[in-house]
C-alpha cells in the first residue's frame, strides 16, 4: 500500500528538524565545514528522504524498513548534536530544543510503525 509521504505528519516534522539543523549548524565554526556539520545535515536530510522513499514501496513491509533507517538517522543525529555540544558548537537551550524534536520523531515514527498492517 502507497502512502502520500506529504500527508504523513512525521514527514513533515522531519522535513521542520532538517530546517531546525541548517539553521542551527549555519553557526558551526569554519573548520567543521566537511566534518559534523556536514554530517548532521546529511542525516537529517537522510530522516525526511527515507520517510518519502518508502512511503512509495508496495508493500507496508518494505515502508517499515525504510522507517528503520530513518530511526537510525535519528540516532546518529542525536549522536552528532551531543557531541557537538560538547564541543561548544551548540548552546544548551538549542541542545534541548532540538533533542526534543529528535525525540518526538522518534516515538512517532515508532508509532506510525506499530500501526503499520503487515
Amino acid at each position: 500500500m502507497k502512502h502520500n509521504f506529504k500527508n504523513l505528519n512525521i514527514w513533515r516534522l522531519s522535513i521542520d528538524l532538517a530546517n531546525d539543523v541548517y539553521i542551527l549548524t549555519d553557526l558551526f565554526p569554519k573548520s567543521e565545514e566537511f566534518g559534523l556539520k556536514s554530517q548532521l545535515r546529511r542525516c537529517s536530510v537522510s530522516v525526511a528522504s527515507n520517510i518519502a522513499e518508502g512511503s512509495s514501496r508496495s508493500s507496508n513491509k518494505d515502508f517499515n524498513r525504510f522507517l528503520e533507517i530513518s530511526l537510525g538517522s535519528l540516532y546518529e543525529l542525536q549522536t552528532q548534536i551531543i557531541i557537538s555540544s560538547n564541543r561548544n558548537y551548540i548552546e544548551p537551550s538549542k541542545l534541548e530544543i532540538i533533542e526534543n524534536k529528535i525525540t518526538e520523531l522518534q516515538r512517532m515514527i515508532s508509532g506510525f510503525q506499530k500501526n503499520l498492517k503487515f
